[in-house]
């Protein structure tokens, strides 16, 4: 029988502890965060200079792209396999176990999607092309089902390496392509093999970490272990239908309505966004979520570990996106191109939105630690459709502007009914909380 996360007996979390332990893997992860980020932004800086016109909204549809064929991978096998690798040691009967299931599940997951892509032609682009991105797509789930083990062995240092190496590589091979005038297919198709290409390294680093002692090619797969990595495979796809591909369908309903260049606005304030959000994400990933879902059967342990991040994040993140605000006139040329200063007119709502949005994945984080399949579903679809009906409504009154109100009225509306549900949890008595992993 496998096993599943086990902890020692539960002893609450001191504030202090959890500043100090949060900030400390914060800080843990600044490399790989600043390298990430900085070669966003000099990706976004090329693209909105060199490329045609809305070639920063091509960018980013084709990133979109990206994400609905890794998003089963990265946001589900991948996030289930830290939580139950965390506890094993590498290369023992069970890990290898685990392992496998998940590289199993990957490869479907990749077969599934590649299905998709050629019966729909997402891309329009020729059969090589297509192949091409395929091969880019099955080396990064590669690349990511080795920095997930990584993580869950604790080589914090070597998962940081790989995130350094996917931004140089894939940012160096984009500006190359882009400073020799190559067709655009061909730029975008050189990010995604470049980054691809970390699969080497990752292979290297993770036999030296002992993750791949004793593995096997060919092995039964653990029909339990399956069935515990579905869980989270079943969140992912909430997270692709409800969020991958409506952003996916909404950029190419401005695109179609709005025109490339007007498109371009509405992509930068949209682009700026992701660059913090992604520096959010990669400290919560690697720090945050790894420490509450080793805290998954101490329900008052993980609670205040939870509350003690909100309450450190909430004014820091406040702080942080006024700032960037107030240097909107300045900020936007310089991070994008000076023609793209028209983007201040949607920043406001964008950026408060984005405080919600942060705020209201803290508490989500608790239900994928929890393995909480329902209720993380039901909030993801929930949440899609209220942003459905918001668009239906703001995009014919207000036009692109439409696109950021309802992102923050989404978000808003989501973290009230989040904070609501966790002062609900909070009478309930411990010993009627489950553990559900």
């Amino acid at each position: 029988m496998l096993p599943t996360s086990s902890t020692s007996p539960a002893r609450p979390l001191a504030a202090p502890s959890v500043w100090r332990g949060f900030v400390r893997g914060s800080l843990g992860t600044g490399v790989a965060v600043v390298a990430r980020a900085a070669g966003a932004l000099v990706l976004n800086k090329l693209f909105a200079t060199y490329a045609p016109a809305g070639g920063l909204t091509l960018l980013a549809q084709f990133q979109n792209l990206m994400a609905l064929l890794t998003t089963l991978s990265n946001d589900g096998v991948q996030v289930g396999l830290v939580k139950y690798l965390a506890p094993l040691q590498p290369g023992s009967p069970r890990y290898r176990v685990w392992l496998g299931a998940a590289a199993g599940l990957n490869g479907a997951a990749l077969l599934a999607g590649a299905a998709v892509l050629a019966s729909q032609g997402l891309l329009g682009w020729g059969w090589s092309s297509l192949a091409a991105f395929v091969v880019g797509i099955a080396l990064l789930t590669g690349q990511g089902l080795l920095g997930a083990a990584l993580l869950a062995a604790g080589r914090l240092r070597a998962y940081i390496s790989l995130s350094v190496a996917v931004a140089l590589l894939g940012t160096g091979a984009a500006a190359v392509a882009l400073l020799r005038h190559l067709p655009l297919n061909l730029v975008l198709l050189a990010y995604l093999l470049a980054q691809g290409l970390t699969l080497l390294p990752a292979l290297v680093l993770a036999a030296r970490a002992g993750v791949l002692r004793h593995l096997r090619l060919a092995g039964p797969v653990s029909r339990l272990a399956v069935r515990r990595l579905s869980q989270f495979l079943l969140m992912a796809v909430s997270t692709l239908l409800f969020g991958k591909a409506v952003d996916y369908v909404l950029r190419s309903y401005l695109l179609a309505n709005f025109g490339p260049a007007r498109t371009d606005l509405w992509q930068t304030v949209a682009k700026l966004s992701d660059n913090y959000t992604m520096v959010f994400a990669a400290v919560m990933s690697s720090v945050f979520y790894p420490r509450l879902a080793a805290l998954a059967g101490q329900p008052r342990a993980a609670r205040g570990y939870l509350l003690g991040v909100l309450g450190l994040l909430a004014p820091v993140l406040a702080l942080g996106l006024v700032l960037i605000f107030a240097c909107r006139n300045w900020l936007l040329p310089l991070l994008f191109a000076p023609h793209l200063l028209g983007a201040r007119e949607f920043l406001g709502p964008q950026l408060l939105g984005d405080w919600a949005k942060f705020l209201s994945w803290i508490f989500i984080f608790q239900l994928t630690a929890r393995a909480r399949t329902g209720p993380y579903v039901a909030v993801q679809a929930a949440s899609a459709a209220v942003f459905a009906a918001m668009l239906a409504v703001l995009l014919p009154r207000f036009g692109l502007e439409g696109a950021v109100l309802a992102h923050a009225g989404r978000y808003w509306l989501l973290l009230l009914a989040c904070a609501g549900f966790q002062l609900r949890r909070k009478n309930e008595p411990l010993s009627g909380m489950k553990n559900e992993e």
